[in-house]
């Protein structure tokens, strides 16, 4: 009977010890006070900045620079020679083409001398004519082709970058640009954004810039097009950032892109970290209880609470698996948090 009876208050005093850990060792958590604030929610793009309107000059034959202007930084107008390529052969196949042209020119007026004697058949005088015409037209194509060894401004502008020497062969690559020319203002960034984020962007929409050379921030943009058709390998599209005239960012910078998507002033506000599956943990004289919340804005670190929660209520923060409703805790501030 004694034997039972130590057994019996064995496991009670096991079960009131399971049961009482919480008090006895209660959990630590840290904590902060649900407050108002502004809400943001951020989307995250790169970029390059880039005249709205500008061209590239590229090199189509692969050819050796026999001139080239010194114009970068400088303006030019549509169809300013800006370098020459080597065209001596293409020069030597029309003196060629020339001079047969031009014997053929003395073949026919001596057949048609001989027609009108009628020594000569007309067959032949017309087969000199349509000899006489084909050198023609080879002629007109190949000064057409030492025409495409000049390159020319396509648009009025500033030549805003060239690259190449006088005695280098061009045309080596399959995009051998040798000349970057446009208006040097407006000036946009062009931006890819991953299509999970690209729903999120709209015209006109604010966006705030960052770059290691202008660490002082206060860059702005402002959102414009964004380009039909995404690109499938990168999963990215193509968007358009409007830059202000006083910018100083200049052509070719990289930059970071924060798009203001959405923003609302004098929310309440909570820690991303603290909402485990749409629900927060409150703490109430040192037990948690487990509150179902609606969410509005979603920031990086911080989110909207549209309903579910009172300012200045305590939540957990970060919360984390294992916290159960009615558990007792030992709250902590975070760091930093607003009490």
């Amino acid at each position: 009977m004694k034997k039972m009876a130590f057994l019996i208050l064995a496991a009670a005093l096991a079960a009131a010890g399971w049961f009482g850990r919480d008090f006895i060792f209660p959990a630590a958590v840290q904590t902060v006070t649900v407050a108002c604030g502004s809400a943001a929610q951020i989307v995250y793009a790169t970029g390059v900045v880039e005249p709205v309107r500008w061209a590239k000059v590229v090199v189509l034959q692969r050819k050796r620079i026999v001139e080239l202007c010194d114009c970068e930084g400088k303006p030019v107008k549509k169809g300013d020679i800006l370098a020459r390529l080597d065209d001596a052969e293409e020069r030597a196949q029309l003196s060629e083409f020339e001079a047969r042209r031009k014997r053929i020119a003395g073949d026919i007026e001596r057949v048609r001398a001989l027609v009108e004697r009628n020594a000569a058949t007309r067959t032949s005088l017309d087969q000199l004519i349509t000899q006489s015409q084909e050198f023609d037209a080879r002629i007109v194509a190949q000064k057409d082709r030492i025409d495409d060894l000049l390159l020319r401004a396509p648009l009025d502008g500033v030549v805003l970058r060239k690259d190449g020497e006088i005695g280098e062969i061009a045309g080596t690559g399959p995009n051998d640009v040798l000349f970057w020319i446009g208006p040097p203002r407006p000036l946009r960034v062009v931006a890819d954004v991953s299509e999970d984020d690209v729903a999120k962007i709209r015209a006109g929409m604010k966006a705030l810039l960052r770059t290691e050379a202008f660490p002082q921030g206060g860059l702005e943009a402002v959102a414009g097009d964004i380009t039909p058709k995404g690109d499938p390998a990168t999963r990215t599209f193509r968007a358009y950032f409007a830059l202000p005239d006083e910018t100083p960012l200049r052509i070719g910078m990289n930059v970071e892109i924060n798009i203001i998507a959405a923003e609302k002033a004098d929310v309440l506000l909570a820690p991303a970290d603290a909402i485990i599956n749409g629900a927060v943990f409150v703490v109430e004289q040192g037990v948690l209880r487990r509150k179902l919340v609606t969410l509005g804005i979603r920031g990086a670190r911080m989110v909207e609470i549209a309903s579910g929660l009172s300012q200045g209520e305590t939540i957990v923060a970060p919360a984390r698996a294992g916290l159960r409703d009615g558990q007792r805790v030992r709250a902590t501030p975070a760091k930093g948090a607003p009490q």
